[in-house]
């Protein structure tokens, strides 16, 4: 099996692809969700999967799904198996964006804000740790896992 790194770098990411997007593209948030892609277009699930599975964005740290070729995974937040039935594309995004829209006390980081927050890195000082194209490759894989 391909691991998560070498998945990541055959997707054509690199471990500091998520710094570049110094600046963030406007989004509307309506009731629970973003239901307008941060890049105007859907993303790309394949990518997405490298990225959820990758240690660097640390979606597998807290969070276990359907893969099986995946050691280690977390158990701190929900499975992912079937997120593509409970939420919403919307729903997701937001849930990536800034997950204390929906929980104030939420481990989860905020990986599309770049202001008010604590406990920033000196690398990720002033910079979201996902780009709008990353968000969206996220959110077409997870809306992919359906029971």
């Amino acid at each position: 099996m391909i691991s998560a790194l070498a998945a990541f770098i055959a997707a054509g990411l690199t471990l500091s692809s998520h710094t570049k997007a110094d600046e963030l593209a406007p989004y509307t948030i309506v009731g629970d969700g973003i239901p307008i892609s941060l890049t105007g277009a859907p993303g790309d699930a394949a990518r997405g999967r490298a990225l959820v599975l990758a240690r660097t964005t640390t979606c597998i740290l807290c969070h276990s799904g359907p893969f099986p070729e995946t050691r280690f995974q977390g158990d701190l937040a929900p499975d992912l198996t079937g997120a593509g039935n409970r939420w919403t594309a919307s729903q997701l995004r937001l849930r990536l964006v800034d997950a204390s829209r929906f929980n104030a006390q939420t481990i989860m980081p905020a990986y599309y804000r770049n202001n008010g927050l604590v406990r920033v890195g000196r690398n990720f000082a002033g910079k979201p740790i996902l780009s709008a194209a990353e968000i969206e490759d996220i959110v077409a894989f997870l809306a992919t896992l359906r029971d």
